[in-house]
């Protein structure tokens, strides 16, 4: 019975190291957002494409990100007829797997024309490939009156391109 006992502590004993040698190799880092456009306060004209410009980075590999805007209203009920504005609200997420480092910068979210005006939430989520997230928020207002983006030149402009920036 004493060689049972034994056994069965070194077995202890054994699975515990290996399990804290797994834990200490396991990727617990967050991901880093550095979001510069939009900025926080920005107004945004509904009717145009939305100016999105981030940096992702992470110690081990990125997985992927979302983009989610919701309106920042205060709960009360809105009914709509087909003819009246309804809030906005996008949830689009983008694949960045197998990079580590990544400068993001595109337009492809559209403020519907019939978008309601108003205080808004844009959300940026990044997911590393272990499965940790961060969370990046903006407060911005859409408007019918906020200055055109179309207009703004980008020298060195490689919309949608994403780059792997390994150092």
């Amino acid at each position: 019975m004493g060689k049972n006992i034994l056994f069965f502590v070194l077995s202890a004993i054994m699975c515990v190291s290996f399990s804290a040698c797994d834990e200490e190799d396991a990727d617990t880092t967050k991901p880093v957002i550095t979001l510069d456009e939009p900025e926080d306060g920005d107004s945004l004209r509904i009717g145009e494409s939305v100016h999105f410009e981030c940096d992702f980075s992470d110690d081990e590999a990125l997985g992927s990100y979302l983009i989610e805007i919701h309106n920042n209203f205060d709960g009360h009920g809105h009914k709509t007829r087909a003819d009246e504005t309804v809030p906005f609200s996008i949830k689009k997420s983008y694949d960045l797997s197998n990079l580590r480092n990544t400068h993001v910068h595109h337009h492809d979210i559209v403020i519907s024309d019939n978008t309601t005006p108003g205080a808004y939430h844009l959300v940026v989520y990044c997911t590393d490939a272990a499965g940790n997230q961060s969370m990046v928020a903006r407060d911005i207002i859409l408007s019918h009156d906020a200055e055109s983006h179309h207009h703004h030149d980008h020298d060195d402009d490689h919309e949608g391109e994403e780059h792997d920036h390994e150092d």
